[in-house]
């Protein structure tokens, strides 16, 4: 079997965009392995408009930018294989895959890029009282079956969940003629971005109720009726509370996961609050020549910082195998810690040796905030703190840090991200 520099996993947005970066940085022994028959990953069943406005300038649908994407790997002649399941990532970074085609291969590499993506929250994993009848989707299938195979799941909906994709398939039943009851969100703020709850919801009078989650789902042999009521603040059910709605589908909305399993197999360190791997500021993980991007890091908000995120992937993945193999436990390295309000950061670690001029430092929130603000501190010292009119979960936030502002705190050891009332 041929042998490549670099061999991304993934031909989403991630596993693209790192492609293109490392073939424009000068590598020219690149293979992307894909799962699906077709590039593009679930791009490619996000027929609604609003991507591409700070990659492109311009407000694309989701197929529009997987193949902006798509038409530079055919141009720059970047090689790919479709069908093809990644099954073991070695330590010493050889890819075993197989399709019909190949059967079984190992493909040895210099280094591989993590870009799986991510998956719905299976419903097993959620606490919902009540039958498992048919009519009960995640909302990401029910995008595929109306997008991709021209199938409507059911005419009258509920919804649990508050994500993007929930949000988006709210608004996209309904232009199909559906009615969609109710989105109920279990927290006291919505999961997704607040410009898809106006355009989504608000738009077509879909009502949303925070703090409420299902309680009982009817119907033996496929859906009937869903009941919610609200919770209090142990999320807990709240008698008396209940509402009834008659339908004949509950789409689930209940959050995503960074695909992980061929991380974890292969020994890379796992965030416990992402579930994603820990990264440096090159986006390494602690295996050596391994990187990772995109959504299998962090479920991002916005595909247009999946793409960022992966370019820089896809440039440190050249620039390592150029430099050679370099032991990360041996490098000084700074530490970013998340704390007060702030979940996590990514990356997590800084070598200052290898950062870039400007590093975007991204982080989410854990609550709602209004009128706080975001602070920064080396070590002691507090060197950064914006005001945000208002920041929730489901929104990324960032910062962005200077090497010459390092560089000026000598022996600094510690980076503290929080969130301040003043």
């Amino acid at each position: 079997m041929k042998t490549y520099d670099i061999v991304i996993v993934g031909g989403g947005p991630a596993g693209l965009a790192a492609a293109v970066a490392a073939k424009e940085a000068g590598n020219d022994s690149i293979l992307i392995l894909e799962r699906d028959h077709e590039l593009g990953g679930i791009l490619n069943q996000c027929i609604h408009n609003g991507f591409g406005l700070h990659t492109f300038k311009e407000e694309l649908t989701g197929p529009e930018y997987a193949y902006r994407f798509i038409k530079q790997v055919l141009d720059l002649g970047i090689e790919y294989k479709l069908n093809t399941m990644v099954m073991d990532i070695a330590p010493d970074k050889t890819v075993t895959a197989m399709n019909r085609e190949d059967g079984m291969f190992t493909i040895p590499a210099k280094a591989v890029i993590l870009a799986m993506g991510c998956r719905e929250r299976p419903r097993g994993a959620l606490n919902i009282p009540g039958y498992r009848p048919a009519g009960i989707f995640s909302a990401g299938t029910a995008q595929r079956l109306v997008n991709i195979e021209g199938y409507m799941p059911g005419r009258e909906v509920v919804i649990l969940g508050s994500g993007d994709i929930g949000l988006i398939m709210a608004r996209r039943m309904t232009l199909e003629g559906a009615k969609v009851k109710v989105v109920a969100e279990l927290m006291p703020y919505s999961g997704g971005l607040k410009r898809n709850i106006v355009q989504c919801l608000d738009d077509y009078g879909i009502p949303l109720k925070l703090s409420h989650t299902v309680v009982d789902i009817e119907g033996k042999d496929h859906v009937t009726a869903v009941t919610i009521a609200k919770v209090g603040p142990d999320r807990k059910p709240i008698p008396g509370t209940e509402i009834r709605y008659t339908c004949d589908t509950l789409l689930l909305s209940c959050g995503l996961i960074p695909e992980n399993e061929l991380s974890r197999s292969a020994g890379v360190k796992m965030s416990p609050v992402t579930s994603g791997p820990v990264v440096n500021e090159s986006l390494e993980t602690n295996i050596p020549g391994v990187f990772a991007c995109g959504n299998v890091l962090h479920v991002h908000d916005l595909v247009d910082y999946v793409s960022e995120e992966a370019k820089r992937a896809g440039e440190n993945a050249v620039k390592y195998i150029n430099e050679g193999c370099r032991d990360s436990e041996n490098q000084d390295f700074i530490e970013i810690a998340a704390t007060d309000g702030a979940r996590y950061t990514v990356p997590s670690s800084i070598n200052l040796d290898r950062m870039s001029d400007l590093l975007t430092v991204r982080f989410r929130v854990g609550d709602v905030y209004k009128d706080s603000f975001v602070s920064v501190y080396f070590d002691d010292e507090r060197i950064l703190h914006n005001q945000k009119r208002i920041m929730a979960p489901g929104e990324m936030e960032q910062i962005i840090l200077k090497k010459s502002q390092l560089k000026e705190h000598e022996g600094l050891k510690k980076i503290t991200v929080k969130i301040e009332a003043e």
